[in-house]
């Protein structure tokens, strides 16, 4: 008896159907435990998280726990204090994004540039991501107290400054000492990304451009840029996410002071969920900054994508 591929069809099919449903869900089987497990460290919490703004949570309230609508939602409408610290997340995260991507930039062109000790250089440039972000803004806030630090006497002897004081004490100059040491923690990542991108593009176009008399700023802008564009787009927008959520160096260097002027949202949120002991309230203000920097990530990549169609 010859058995064909249509008699061996007909066999499979006659399979029990729990066996074709096994076969046919094994593939998935495989990437089940990483499933999982980001259900059970990422969606749980988040859905718990979500659900918490809905609801009245707070820790020294023991008849709390109910649910409450959109109640913290009308309050965080007439939060001035939640405005403010809007305002000064804007002024927090672009003065940062802007300095590291210039900085950045500015090194790994150095860095591209072969010399001799480039490796030992390349170590020591990167060594401030290596540095946690409490013991970075611990030192920072070190080295701006007029007493233990020196930044406030150079700047004195400079004549930027009447005295050496501490400007994380001054209202108007406040926010400027995070921002300085955000921007020291933070260019080594706008380095280490812009120095692989650069290593990347072909050493024959600049030949053949140098060839046709075209000069550094040419150069730069006819070939280094284009080939940096996709790499700048999800480096700014990483980095605009991050810093946004980035609390630490507020927290431990001002906490948010003076008179809330280096608040911002995210600093706001600790301060509701770990000092007023509020997570219900505390919750509804990171919705909100959820909902925020999906709508900017979503922009930036409809954009991109966009320029992408046009090339």
């Amino acid at each position: 008896m010859t058995i064909t591929a249509d008699t061996l069809e007909m066999r499979h099919d006659r399979r029990p159907w729990l066996r074709r449903l096994a076969d046919a869900s094994e593939p998935y089987l495989y990437s089940a435990p990483s499933l999982i497990l980001i259900i059970a460290v990422m969606l749980v919490p988040l859905v718990v998280g979500v659900s918490y703004a809905f609801r009245d949570i707070q820790l020294l309230n023991p008849f709390s726990g109910g649910f409450v609508g959109i109640e913290h939602f009308r309050e965080l409408s007439q939060d001035k204090a939640f405005y403010g610290a809007l305002k000064n997340t804007l002024w927090w995260t672009g003065a940062s994004v802007i300095l590291q991507f210039i900085l950045g930039l500015i090194l790994a062109l150095l860095l591209d540039k072969p010399f001799w000790g480039r490796g030992v250089i390349q170590a020591l440039v990167f060594l401030p991501w290596a540095v946690p972000s409490f013991l970075a803004g611990l030192n920072w806030a070190w080295l701006f107290n007029p007493v233990i630090g020196p930044i406030p006497h150079w700047l004195f002897a400079l004549g930027l400054m009447s005295e050496p004081g501490n400007i994380l004490s001054d209202p108007q100059y406040a926010m400027w000492g995070p921002i300085i040491a955000n921007v020291w923690w933070g260019i080594p990542f706008f380095a280490i990304t812009l120095l692989a991108a650069l290593q990347a593009i072909p050493r024959d176009l600049y030949e053949a451009a140098s060839i046709d008399g075209a000069g550094w700023f040419q150069r730069f802008w006819s070939i280094t840029l284009p080939f940096l564009a996709p790499t700048i787009a999800i480096t700014v927008m990483l980095r605009t996410v991050w810093i946004s959520n980035f609390a630490d160096l507020i927290v431990v260097m001002t906490g948010g002071g003076p008179a809330d002027r280096t608040q911002i949202v995210a600093s706001y949120i600790f301060t509701q969920a770990f000092r007023r002991l509020d997570f219900g309230y505390a919750s509804a203000i990171a919705l909100v900054l959820l909902i925020l920097l999906l709508a900017y990530s979503m922009l930036i990549i409809l954009l991109r994508q966009s320029l992408l169609a046009k090339d």
